[in-house]
């Protein structure tokens, strides 16, 4: 199934043709909505497929390059269209093809009677082919063309019901935010691939790894591709500073959310560092820089969630924290530990948003959590599958969610300081609260939406059967990481699988210190408690207690406004940056530089040869006797100048 590996980008774009051109005309929506799914169902197995037949092979010979022909060949750049079939590009293509699978299968019930419904299918297989060139590319240049087809993809969901209007304008202008923000981070990207090709004249991923690993490279150059890939990492996965494109890509479809925004696309910068690992542990300063910027993202998206009142937008802001936790595990060093909750992640997120979805689809589009409650009894498959999804990402022992945050945490405090640990255990409390607060004013107390024009009812089982698949994965999918403190030192599975993959990463970093099991445990005892007495809160405060809340927030309006408003950052970024550029434009480039500088040399041009013309055209008065006169003249002066100079 290895050599076949090319079908799961090969069927996606079937998909995305035989919808996108004839869906109009099938007009059946469940042909449509089965054509879009067994695009992506069939990837699946053919990737299970692959997956099994790697599991059988030695370690050594799991590497497998699937040319598929010669791309690109101009001068010394050689580049192939192939895709490199490993642990790490495996584990991946099952996330994008499995819960991808499930959200199509999802979107049949949830975009019922939509007018776009073939067109949306369309766009959702173009994604996962997209995602799946972004996940398999053997080199740079095809992992970039995978990166900007999400992207692409990304603008046309997001803006997909374009005459839609959200609280910050219209979903186009959404759309057109997260395509502008992100090219801001792959402008980065870009620069880094050019050093890359400067620095190892080459963009395949081994010839530059190995290159990376052995050859006497300064830690400058290192250290300038690290940072410049992470400035595209930081756009894709939503990272400070440009993290401010993903909640008001809320405005799109929920299984969009679910998919783009929640599972695959959002981790594709997390991939990216997790590839290019051995150049990011050869500049340990940026390194170092990663784990920041992560840590800062992951608390301060947790501080938004806490206020927050839309429901995706709660789920949006905990997608950025969540996405911190992955960038801090890559920048201590703990890369397995990073996809690890990558995948946890895909599971437990994309139930919470497919989950939300159904609760906004039972509530007629209603989306703030104040006019919900009661919901448990009317949706009770949906509270359920939500509520487990919530212990995961709460990190609730047992559940997938705190084996892989646990992981991050150990690492977080092994290779970068109790500090680390700290900041990352205050982030997972503040994930605890605002989660069951979500949980809380959506299921349980008083009924607070008016009854007379909204009928809460459970949503098909198109759609709520993929909710327990998921559920199902969300508890059972941590398992194949468990702590080496509880399975030994060849215990954790996943770790073991991917480390051949980071051997080159590792040899280069700092190993863990000298710690104990006591430590882990009791930090993981630490961090569970902190989490869990969170939970209790929340459940206290919002389900017996709510005065206790509005008394808060009137005491602390202003801290309490900060984080309503999320820390103005995007009226910030509108001072600072928007207006500027905008008011420069209009100022300086238009009313200066186009119309007096530019247009003003057109018109002197103009002006110039008008009058010259003007003056010429004196002289040509078709007046023979003028003629015959200016002729002699001309005669005389030649007959006076032959006299002189003899």
């Amino acid at each position: 199934m290895i050599n076949l590996i090319y079908l799961t980008t090969l069927l996606p774009l079937a998909g995305f043709l035989i919808n996108g051109l004839f869906g109009r005309k099938i007009k059946n929506e469940k042909v449509i909505g089965i054509i879009g799914s067994a695009a992506v169902g069939i990837s699946f197995l053919v990737v299970l497929g692959a997956f099994i037949q790697t599991l059988g092979l030695p370690a050594e010979e799991r590497s497998n390059t699937v040319e598929l022909f010669s791309w690109l060949n101009v001068g010394g750049l050689h580049i192939k269209f192939a895709y490199l079939v490993d642990q790490l590009s495996l584990t991946m293509s099952l996330v994008v093809t499995g819960v991808g699978f499930l959200i199509h299968v999802y979107s049949i019930g949830y975009m019922h009677g939509d007018k776009g419904f073939w067109r949306f299918f369309s766009y959702m297989n173009l994604f996962i082919f997209a995602m799946m060139n972004l996940v398999l590319g053997d080199n740079f240049v095809v992992l970039f063309l995978g990166w900007e087809g999400v992207g692409l993809c990304s603008y046309l969901l997001i803006g997909f019901w374009y005459d839609r209007k959200f609280e910050k304008g219209t979903t186009s202008q959404a759309a057109k935010k997260a395509f502008v923000v992100n090219r801001i981070g792959d402008f980065g990207f870009l620069l880094g691939m050019f050093l890359i090709y400067m620095t190892f004249d080459s963009l395949n991923f081994k010839e530059v790894f190995s290159r990376a690993a052995s050859f006497p490279i300064a830690e400058s150059t290192f250290g300038l591709i690290a940072l410049f890939l992470f400035i595209g990492a930081t756009g894709k996965s939503a990272q400070i500073p440009l993290f401010v494109w993903l909640p008001d890509a809320m405005a799109g479809p929920t299984p969009v959310s679910a998919l783009i925004h929640a599972a695959t696309m959002v981790t594709a910068g997390v991939y990216m560092v997790s590839r290019a690992s051995i150049i990011f542990a050869s500049a340990p300063v940026v390194m170092t820089v990663v784990a920041v910027i992560g840590l800062l993202t992951a608390i301060m998206a947790a501080s938004i969630g806490l206020v927050q009142n839309d429901i995706k937008k709660v789920l949006a802001y905990s997608t950025v924290s969540q996405l911190g936790y992955m960038f801090l595990a890559a920048g201590v060093g703990a890369f397995s530990a990073s996809i690890f909750h990558v995948m946890t992640h895909a599971f437990f997120k994309a139930l919470l948003f497919l989950g939300a979805g159904s609760v906004i689809h039972g509530m007629h589009d209603e989306q703030n959590i104040q006019k919900y409650g009661g919901l448990k009894k009317y949706m009770p498959k949906t509270y359920v599958t939500f509520f487990i999804a919530t212990l995961a990402i709460t990190g609730v022992p047992g559940l997938s969610g705190f084996f892989s945050k646990d992981e991050i945490l150990w690492s977080a405090y092994a290779n970068g300081g109790f500090v680390f640990w700290l900041i990352g255990a205050i982030t997972a409390m503040l994930t605890a609260f605002y989660m069951f607060r979500l949980v809380s004013l959506t299921f349980y107390g008083k009924e607070r939406f008016d009854h007379n024009h909204v009928h809460p009812h459970e949503s098909s089982a198109w759609m709520t059967v993929p909710l327990m698949i998921l559920a199902f994965f969300s508890v059972v999918g941590g398992y194949i990481g468990i702590p080496k403190v509880f399975s030994g030192e060849h215990g954790n599975l996943f770790e073991g699988w991917l480390e051949p993959i980071y051997a080159p990463a590792q040899a280069k970093l700092a190993t863990y210190g000298s710690h104990t099991h006591l430590e882990e445990i009791l930090l993981m005892t630490v961090s569970v408690a902190a989490a869990l007495s969170a939970i209790y809160f929340a459940l206290y405060v919002y389900g017996k207690k709510p005065q206790i809340a509005e008394s808060v927030s009137n005491k602390f309006k202003g801290f309490y406004n900060l984080l309503l408003n999320k820390y103005f950052v995007d009226e910030a970024y509108e001072a600072a940056v928007i207006q500027p550029i905008q008011k420069g434009s209009e100022k300086f480039l238009w009313k200066i530089f186009d119309v007096k500088i530019i247009d003003g040399m057109v018109n002197g041009v103009a002006f110039l040869v008008e009058s010259g013309s003007g003056f010429i055209r004196k002289i040509q008065t078709g007046v023979v006797q003028s003629y015959a006169v200016v002729m002699m003249v001309g005669i005389a002066l030649a007959l006076l100048w032959l006299i002189l100079s003899l």
